[in-house]
């Protein structure tokens, strides 16, 4: 049990990881919180699918594969640039802890990647429209992160630098782990964070409100009707890239370029958020006038040729 206080708001909570026990085997909010944003996200799209001409059943079908790669592939991506994480004191690496993901150790982007891969692949095969069935998923994407940072919250982790600002977070760990272990402050910032007068940014919140406002964003162009397949899909690269950059700039727990001091989720950000734009604009006048997947499944003349 460990606490954390918002001494600007006047709140204090106090947080345990682990939810409860089966079989002696701890289950934790953090993959409770995965599951349930999960569970939201297939809600959601499995009611809006057919608004973008995907059937329910193909929805499932993509899922039960995507899953679990995408759960390799969040995993994967942690380990590929933490790789020192898992080395033994001969300089050897440790391959049995790589796979231990209940001790966590999951990057977002590594599982979009892989999603975005597998997605391709399913719509190759199926015959489906990839941009179609991409607008479709990122409203589930954004669901899942805006649940799912909430982990962070519990666990006290994906936070950022240090700020006296009202909403800034406090705790003990947090203290310790910028002092003792990443010695990023110095013992004055550490005793003002202990006292309340200084804290970190709570960088899993704003990530959290950034995505339930892009949410909102999707919904608004979804309400005003698509005008090509691939338009909430980029723009979902755009805001989120952007959005991304800035948040990843606040964190204290950034996965770098191997040994360099380039953060690697702001490089993802920033070209996620280039090639949002430059793909926005071009598929705004290739496709003027090209009837959404929607519109030609509907008619019985679908295609895969948009698939690019």
């Amino acid at each position: 049990m460990r606490v954390l206080s918002f001494p600007g708001l006047g709140l204090e909570f106090e947080l345990d990881r682990v939810a409860f026990s089966v079989l002696g085997r701890p289950i934790y909010w953090y993959g409770i919180l995965i599951a349930f944003g999960f569970f939201l996200a297939y809600l959601y799209c499995t009611r809006q699918s057919k608004k973008f001409g995907i059937r329910p059943e193909d929805l499932v079908d993509l899922l039960l594969f995507a899953v679990p790669l995408c759960i390799l592939g969040a995993r994967a991506y942690y380990v590929i640039f933490y790789l020192d994480l898992y080395r033994r004191e001969d300089g050897s690496l440790d391959f049995m802890e790589m796979l231990r993901i209940w001790d966590g150790g999951l990057a977002i982007y590594g599982g979009i990647l892989v999603a975005v891969l597998v997605l391709a692949v399913f719509c190759k095969v199926r015959k489906i429209s990839f941009l179609a069935f991409a607008d479709l998923g990122v409203f589930g994407l954004l669901i899942g992160q805006c649940v799912g940072r909430w982990g962070n919250f519990i666990n006290i982790e994906a936070y950022g630098g240090v700020t006296d600002l009202p909403w800034r977070m406090c705790s003990a760990s947090i203290a310790q782990e910028l002092f003792l272990q990443k010695g990023l402050i110095d013992q004055a910032a550490y005793d003002a964070i202990l006292e309340g007068t200084l804290g970190v940014h709570p960088t899993f919140f704003y990530e959290s409100l950034w995505n339930l406002i892009g949410f909102g964003i999707l919904l608004l162009l979804l309400h005003r009707g698509r005008k090509f397949d691939g338009q909430t899909f980029y723009t979902y690269l755009i805001w989120y890239g952007l959005g991304r950059f800035w948040i990843e700039g606040l964190r204290t727990d950034s996965l770098y370029l191997f040994h360099t001091g380039l953060r690697v989720s702001q490089g993802v950000a920033l070209l996620s958020f280039c090639v949002g734009i430059f793909l926005y604009l071009w598929t705004l006048q290739r496709k003027k006038g090209v009837p959404l997947y929607v519109d030609r499944a509907a008619k019985g003349d679908a295609n895969h040729d948009d698939q690019a």
